[in-house]
């Protein structure tokens, strides 16, 4: 029986970057693939373009930003979904939950299915609690629907886990970068062709744990283990007191001359590829880890602390690479032996985008199935 076709409109502070982001569009691109109309709405951004260029549309509100002016956007909401009349809305971040929460409250939008997506392990609270609220709430982890199951009163049937998945055409297994791509590299960073490589990514925050790659450098060197360390994504003009802060660190350290930090970069996988070792150093627990997926798809070791998404990527997936979280000591002598002899990684079977994509689509379907039926 074929299902009908839907109209699902996406909720997201902005288009900018992150994965919130870029799960949003590739959801969105399933909708269009499969032949439904897809709408988001968000302050905009640069990846408004790439969005609206493979087939959905988009609406601009900053429903986004935290101030009582946000409100006025209840009003926006609630006309849109009655002109609309959509059949999910689906909500990936709290404000724009609320917003769209109360737009549908009340008996004027019968025929649409309220969905949201937990995307992180938000504190928990009467602000944080809306992203429970959907009729089915999808956790990117069972990580993260172990924490709402703990922290609110939730029937754990309304929890779907949909873990999010990569392009494995885009992270083939065994891809090595070519000689262009690497020379030109080098050009960049002429300090990074001295030793084996050690990546780690993640923007500019105290929280991706930076200053314990740095720490990791240094207490190799201590041992007579050369690395060199890339930072990468952690520069940003937003942020540029925490980057001389790491620079500082480095030099404190002795390792100036080995640690290299950028911007972010189109051509993360060529880096991964490149890389004797992928940390994941997050000081607070994350919901998933997608990099850690990336990564072991290309068969490149992972070395990442064992709470939060993270660590239940790498029980799963690469358990040599599991560190005790904050065992700095372990850290140091768990990279030294998978620099000295990485187990070998397997193919990875899991955590497929089509998958991720194949899923959401099917859950849409089932509410819309369910009310059709009567149910």
């Amino acid at each position: 029986m074929q299902e009908p076709r839907l109209t699902v409109i996406q909720l997201v502070p902005a288009l900018d970057t992150g994965g919130v982001e870029r799960s949003t569009l590739e959801v969105a691109q399933a909708l269009v693939a499969a032949g439904h109309r897809s709408i988001v709405v968000s302050a905009g951004g640069r990846l408004v373009a790439p969005l609206v260029a493979a087939g959905s549309e988009h609406i601009a509100r900053t429903i986004g930003q935290k101030s009582l002016f946000s409100l006025r956007h209840i009003g926006a909401l609630r006309r849109l979904f009655a002109d609309i009349k959509p059949d999910i809305v689906h909500a990936r971040s709290r404000l724009p939950a609320w917003l769209a929460h109360f737009a549908l409250g009340g008996a004027a939008h019968p025929q649409t299915h309220f969905v949201t997506t937990a995307h992180g392990l938000n504190s928990p609270g009467r602000y944080s609690a809306i992203m429970t609220r959907g009729e089915r709430v999808i956790a990117v982890s069972h990580t993260v629907r172990d924490y709402l199951i703990a922290n609110y009163e939730i029937d754990p049937a309304r929890i779907v886990v949909i873990p999010r998945g990569i392009d494995h055409d885009e992270f083939p297994y065994g891809h090595r970068p070519d000689d262009e791509w690497t020379a030109a590299f080098h050009r960049d960073f002429p300090m990074l062709a001295q030793a084996p490589l050690l990546t780690l990514p993640g923007r500019g925050t105290r929280l991706k744990g930076h200053a314990d790659a740095i720490e990791l450098v240094a207490a190799l060197k201590a041992r007579g283990i050369d690395t060199r360390l890339l930072l990468l994504g952690v520069v940003d003009p937003k942020r540029r007191a925490y980057v001389e802060e790491l620079k500082q660190l480095a030099i404190e350290r002795g390792v100036a001359d080995r640690v290299a930090m950028s911007p972010p970069r189109a051509d993360v996988r060529d880096v991964y590829a490149a890389s004797a070792l992928v940390l994941q150093l997050s000081n607070k627990p994350e919901a998933f880890g997608r990099t850690v997926v990336e990564a072991l798809a290309l068969c490149r070791p992972v070395l990442g602390y064992a709470h939060g998404g993270v660590g239940e990527l790498l029980s799963e997936l690469y358990p040599a690479g599991r560190v005790p979280f904050g065992d700095f000591g372990r850290l140091v002598e768990r990279a030294a032996e998978l620099l000295r002899l990485a187990p070998a990684i397997p193919p990875l079977k899991r955590y497929d985008l089509a998958e991720m994509q194949r899923a959401t689509l099917a859950l849409y379907a089932e509410l819309v199935r369910g009310k059709t039926n009567g149910n």
